[in-house]
């Protein structure tokens, strides 16, 4: 028993000299993303997605479409609420199904894998690559603007400085707000509310960043309901502020809309507006880039993208090659789209998987009646949105079909990849000898290792989802 005992006490010292080495050296006991996301990170990276780029450049559209100033004020409103309503039914999603990746880890654990892959897949080529183009375009055009105060920046400077950064009162009176330069058709209505929820989107991004939450099952609702009726109400007095300082005329011919704004009110100060905007927009890339490498992160883990994309940093504990595969698709898009054209195509895109979801939450309700789910919104919630969608989505389909048809190709062209890369399992063994070796080489040149997962959590987990619906209450 001594000599056992002597070896117990040896090894113990030895794990203690152990830890002590790595603290030293800053190499962390166990290799994982860490919870150390509050509610106050929680509700800025929420509002500071959403807020990025948007504003700056979704009230030209806007507008555009519907019509009238009145009518703009009206989609901004509505879309501020349809962005609450579908925040409820993900903060459900999110304490229910406790993973990152958001949209995409709900509708592969409801719906299965096919499904679940046609989300990333259009997520990685489309979704977010597009969405950090803009924000990126945006930042350029802002910078620039000073420098081409009386033209459109030149196409290769703004490419070139994105690819680095990855009062007329009289127009809000109702007489004159609703006076419209052209009556719009349901459709245009339907493109102006696409339009807008684009400056919306970012609403959902903490469900993408589930795991490094802190509390998430008090956290991540709560961060949702402070931030989308803040958001919603900024928006709302931004335009106001636009509209009462300058024509609808000015703003639809304006390259800046937020330059314009500052040089009709603040004079000499006006320079301080494009860097307050690219300041803004370069926070919202980052943010950005932030929250979709954990999609891809979350893909890797689950066998639908290669598993170097599942690995983080030994050190650091972030995962470097899904970062970069974001930003490389980010880099190609910006050579290939203009500002308003690539808004059509994510936003049509971004309701499709938002709607999928939101009608995943039905299903699961359905098939699992007694999981435990901490929140549990109304049904008028998720059928109310998904009324909604179906009208919009119908819409803007019939309005620009040319657009919108091209982003259901792009999701579509999932299928054959799904069936030949993720459910083929007897492939060549030329490509899993390939595979393999440029796991190790990658592994080898950025330095990461697949994530250890804390058994303690994981049962913590299944634990509490073994409880029946009775312990959760309405909403």
């Amino acid at each position: 028993m001594d000599g056992v005992e002597r070896k117990r006490t040896e090894a113990q010292r030895s794990m203690i000299k152990d830890s002590d080495l790595k603290r030293d050296s800053g190499i962390p006991e166990r290799v994982t993303l860490k919870k150390e996301i509050g509610l106050l990170s929680a509700c800025t990276i929420i509002i500071g997605n959403i807020i990025g780029s948007g504003i700056f450049i979704s009230p030209k559209g806007v507008l555009e479409h519907s019509g009238s100033v009145g009518l703009a004020l009206v989609v901004w409103v509505l879309g501020g609420g349809v962005a609450a309503l579908g925040s409820l039914c993900y903060a459900e999603l999110g304490v229910t199904i406790p993973k990152s990746g958001g949209d995409y880890s709900y509708v592969t654990e409801i719906f299965g894998g096919l499904v679940g892959f046609l989300l990333l897949w259009s997520a990685v080529l489309i979704m977010y690559p597009t969405t950090l183009a803009v924000i990126a375009l945006t930042f350029s055009n802002y910078v620039l603007q000073p420098v081409f105060p009386y033209c459109v920046p030149p196409y290769i400077a703004t490419r070139m400085l994105s690819t680095i950064c990855i009062r007329n009162y009289e127009s809000l009176t109702p007489q004159v707000a609703f006076m419209f330069n052209k009556a719009p058709s349901i459709g245009q209505i339907a493109l102006a509310f696409l339009h807008a929820s684009f400056a919306f989107s970012g609403w959902n991004f903490l469900n993408y960043v589930t795991e490094e939450v802190v509390d998430a099952r008090r956290n991540l609702p709560r961060a949702i309901y402070i931030s989308i009726p803040l958001v919603t109400c900024v928006y709302t007095l931004t335009n106001i502020a636009y509209f009462s300082s300058m024509s609808p005329e000015e703003l639809l011919s304006s390259n800046a809309v937020a330059v314009t704004f500052g040089e009709k009110l603040l004079g000499v100060f006006s320079t301080l507006m494009p860097i307050s905007v690219a300041l803004s927009t370069f926070g919202g890339i980052n943010g950005y880039l932030f929250t979709s490498s954990r999609l891809c992160f979350s893909g890797a883990r689950e066998g639908h993208l290669p598993s170097l994309l599942a690995m983080i940093h030994f050190k650091h504990c972030t995962p470097i090659p899904a970062l970069l595969v974001c930003c490389t698709a980010t880099i190609v898009i910006l050579c290939i789209g203009e500002t308003h054209n690539l808004i059509n195509y994510v936003s049509f895109i971004n309701y499709l998987s938002y709607g999928v979801t939101i009608a995943s939450l039905l299903y699961y309700r359905w098939k699992k009646p007694n999981l435990y789910r901490p929140i549990k919104v109304s049904l008028l919630v998720p059928v109310c949105y998904l009324l909604f969608w179906a009208l919009l989505l119908g819409f803007s389909l019939h309005s620009d079909p040319l657009v919108c048809g091209v982003g259901l190709v792009i999701m579509l062209t999932g299928v054959p990849v799904y069936f030949l890369g993720v459910y083929w399992k007897d492939k060549p063994k030329c490509i899993y000898d390939f595979t393999e070796w440029a796991t190790y080489l990658g592994q080898r040149v950025f330095f990461v290792v697949f994530p250890q997962i804390d058994p303690i959590e994981v049962a913590e987990w299944t634990d509490r989802s073994s409880f029946t619906s009775k312990a959760s209450g309405p909403l």
